[in-house]
């Protein structure tokens, strides 16, 4: 098994097994609410391997939330190549379509809504800041657009999780239609 091109040990093979877990757990589940024996059970390990991998329960959420992050800048930079100008404009409309198509996915994006919630723990809140600035940074200097560009991508993209978590963009009622107007979404019409 190989991981960016080195090979992987059982344990850091174990520890990616063990982060996709917790992602799919802490997503359903939260922070608060999941156990350490459910992302195990899903990993089909022992909690105490759990606890070998990651010394507890707020770093094995950090290492999904880090792993989230990173998976949000990976689509942002394919959603950047498909387009063949430097049209900062252009560019992150279609970082914005790639982001749309990563969260259809709906583990990723309830593991950032549920972060969001935890904030009150520091390293959690941490990692959330880490990942903003990550996403923030490269969206900025891929695109090449203004810090309100991309202040209005983020935004955007934090309107899109309201939209996504609540099914908005198909409930009835006036109010929905004007916050869910012109979003799109991958699946939805």
């Amino acid at each position: 098994m190989t991981k960016r091109g080195a090979t992987l040990s059982t344990s850091d093979a174990r520890r990616d097994a063990v982060v996709d877990a917790a992602i799919a757990e802490f997503a359903r589940g939260g922070y608060h609410s999941t156990p350490i024996s459910a992302v195990a059970a899903r990993a089909d390990i022992s909690p105490a391997y759990v606890f070998k991998l990651f010394p507890g329960k707020v770093s094995l959420f950090v290492a999904a939330l880090d792993r989230c992050y990173e998976l949000v800048v990976h689509a942002l930079s394919n959603g950047a190549a498909r387009v063949e100008d430097a049209d900062p404009g252009k560019i992150l409309y279609e970082m914005g379509d790639a982001y749309a198509e990563l969260i259809s996915d709906r583990n990723l994006l309830m593991l950032q809504v549920h972060a969001q919630s935890a904030a009150d723990t520091p390293e959690i809140a941490d990692a959330v800041r880490r990942g903003l600035a990550k996403v923030t940074e490269f969206a900025r200097s891929r695109s090449g657009a203004a810090d309100d560009e991309v202040q209005r991508f983020v935004a955007y993209g934090q309107l899109c999780h309201l939209i996504a978590t609540l099914d908005l963009d198909e409930h009835t009622g006036e109010w929905a239609a004007v916050l869910s107007a012109g979003i799109r979404h991958p699946g939805k019409n």
